[in-house]
């Protein structure tokens, strides 16, 4: 039995391989309230159908000023339930198990979408909003945010955990909280964002408590058998940012909170940094995160062969593997790969409306 195609199960969960979507933005709400469209569905529907064994949204912001631009997707009320709810019905009907991410861009917030004409940051007089972070620190070319005070950052956490209970209403088997790649949780954990002087700056354990009081509100309302995720970026490419020592140090805390597995990827809290890409960059992050925390850990970044997904597995680098771009230029990747690393079509993730594309 191939590594990739052995199911994993978590809690009361089972996935039915190990070949997962990646959380990956569309900027494409057209009635820009956060919603999920048509779109959504037929993104997500089709990976279901093509074989993946999770199926994780784009992040879905838990307050209106936490989308990263008007286009993105929202769960911050109960209108958001039914839409996301159609959603997940189909790709759990398709045999994969769905996923939200749940998520609050921070000072990366209120910026033109991808594949609409403006680049950059939304001034609030052209119908942006006002941005808030950990400190008055902007990101290199985007608004000056507002530092969050105490009780701000008491509201965010909450609006976590009643994101977390629309989440369940709509059907979702997993919840990943985003504390990666420059956004809110992210800018708290990283001393270059970060320049607090109270309890939620300065220390390891201060700079980390927002993220451990959001696993913990969102672990008490998150039914018992459901597991939940949360990604980090384990490095910041530049000297003096959050490091894969600290982010292992914090994965094991929050094995004993409740958390069931570590999304590893890695960037995004400093413009320009000097990333060394190339096939499976961030799979020694994920390698390290595991061995050092204890905690089941997801590997992401440029995996695109069904030899090397399957190679990461077996030698211990990660528990599943997440696609982007792949899955972006193949919905059936998993099918290509349970032909290629010899899987006989009856154990394979088709659809029956699909097998005939298994016959030889």
């Amino acid at each position: 039995m191939s590594e990739l195609f052995k199911p994993m199960t978590l809690r009361g969960v089972t996935a039915r391989n190990r070949i997962w979507l990646a959380p990956m933005c569309q900027y494409s709400v057209l009635a820009q309230d956060g919603i999920p469209t048509d779109w959504h569905l037929v993104h997500l529907g089709s990976r279901a159908t093509g074989g993946f064994g999770l199926v994780m949204t784009e992040a879905a912001a838990v307050v209106p000023e936490g989308r990263i631009s008007p286009e993105d997707t929202g769960i911050w009320s109960d209108e958001h339930i039914a839409p996301w709810r159609k959603i997940s019905e189909f790709v759990k009907s398709e045999g994969a198990v769905a996923g939200i991410q749940l998520a609050h861009a921070g000072r990366k917030a209120s910026t033109h979408g991808i594949f609409t004409d403006g680049t950059g940051a939304i001034a609030v007089e052209d119908g942006g909003w006002e941005v808030v972070g950990p400190s008055a620190e902007a990101f290199t070319g985007l608004l000056g945010p507002h530092a969050l005070s105490v009780d701000g950052i008491a509201g965010i956490v909450k609006a976590f955990a009643d994101a977390a209970i629309r989440a369940d209403k709509a059907g979702f088997d997993v919840v990943e909280i985003h504390a990666a790649h420059g956004y809110l949780l992210h800018e708290f954990l990283s001393p270059l964002s970060n320049k607090r002087d109270d309890s939620y700056g300065g220390s390891f354990d201060n700079r980390t408590r927002i993220v451990l009081e959001v696993v913990d509100a969102v672990r008490a309302v998150w039914p018992e058998d459901k597991p939940l995720f949360v990604r980090f970026s384990a490095s910041e490419w530049v000297e003096g940012g959050w490091t894969v020592e600290e982010t292992a140090e914090l994965s094991k805390i929050l094995g004993d909170h409740g958390v069931d597995l570590v999304d590893v990827s890695s960037g995004g809290n400093v413009a320009g940094a000097d990333i060394k890409i190339g096939p499976g960059y961030q799979v020694p992050f994920a390698h390290q995160v595991r061995e050092s925390s204890g905690v089941p850990t997801v590997a992401v970044g440029l995996i695109t062969d069904p030899q090397q997904a399957e190679s990461i597995l077996i030698n211990g680098s990660a528990d599943a593997v997440m696609l982007a771009r792949a899955a972006l230029r193949e919905p059936s990747w998993p099918l290509r790969a349970a032909h290629e690393l010899g899987i006989d079509w009856h154990d394979a993730p088709y659809p029956k409306q699909y097998t005939r594309g298994a016959w030889h």
